[in-house]
């Protein structure tokens, strides 16, 4: 029988002006219903590939070569009015700061509504029911007096939880979370990496979770790719990631997470058995 294809096939090679070798004809395939998790040190260019799969890159003057294969066609290939209807829609990105992500002076509402209508028709009533479903799947409240809020009357988790309904609004195919979870505390971070699980498991929803952080990709991860020296060294199941790294990037990784009381470096083994 024969695999499906996959949701995401890209080869990709990035560079900027001062940098000619970001990405160097990095290959990495998304499947439907797949949490990916791109772990790799600062500067490695995992930001870079998140927004070469949206194609905005040549907004900070990259050069990108390559191919991108999303749901079987290539996105270099599109226009940009092509693409607006992709972003938001069919691939949607959770960045690291709800301060960077939602305008101060706009009401939480409002926002909401702009990002329902930039690709959705209807009429106001059923703005609303789409958006208050969204911000109950995320467990925040979804009454007038909360969507009266602006985001500075919202903690940093809560924060968090409105960029990600927005990003889930229109049940993209693919959520990008791109250091989603740094910013927040360790119990906030468990509370949006939960919630991670449960919107890939009800809605079927691939997502690539980039992060720095190998414990919280192990405890959230299908499989794990490593990013280092603008290529993929090596990716396979977080079982086999820690327990039996082959690259000697990836081994000096797993050998450096601390062996301190609340995070000892076997927890790592011990989040892989409850996948």
């Amino acid at each position: 029988m024969r695999a499906p294809d996959p949701l995401l096939s890209l080869r990709l090679s990035v560079a900027y002006r001062n940098n000619p070798a970001v990405l160097r004809d990095l290959s990495l395939q998304i499947h439907r219903g797949e949490i990916l998790g791109l772990v790799g040190e600062s500067g490695s260019g995992k930001s870079s590939l998140a927004l070469a799969i949206l194609c905005l890159l040549h907004l900070k003057g990259a050069k990108v070569q390559g191919e991108i294969s999303f749901q079987g066609q290539d996105l270099l290939r599109k226009t940009q009015n092509q693409l607006r209807t992709i972003r938001g829609r069919e691939i949607s990105i959770v960045l690291q700061s709800p301060a960077t992500s939602l305008n101060p002076a706009l009401k939480i509402g409002v926002q909401m509504e702009e990002a329902w209508c930039a690709h959705a028709a209807g009429s106001k009533s059923e703005r609303l029911a789409a958006i208050r479903a969204a911000l109950s799947s995320v467990s925040l409240p979804h009454d007038d007096d909360f969507l009266a809020r602006r985001p500075s009357q919202l903690s940093i988790g809560q924060g968090q939880r409105v960029t990600i309904a927005m990003a889930i609004l229109h049940k993209p195919s693919l959520l990008i979370a791109d250091e989603a979870t740094s910013a927040l505390d360790s119990i906030t971070q468990a509370e949006i990496l939960a919630l991670f699980t449960r919107l890939n498991r009800e809605m079927n929803m691939a997502i690539l979770y980039i992060s720095h952080d190998l414990l919280s990709v192990a405890a959230l991860c299908h499989r794990v790719a490593i990013l280092h020296e603008g290529r993929i060294t090596e990716c396979g199941s977080p079982e086999a990631i820690f327990n039996r790294p082959r690259h000697p990037y990836t081994q000096s990784l797993i050998a450096a997470i601390p062996n301190r009381p609340g995070q000892p470096r076997a927890h790592a083994e011990s989040l892989v058995g409850h996948l």
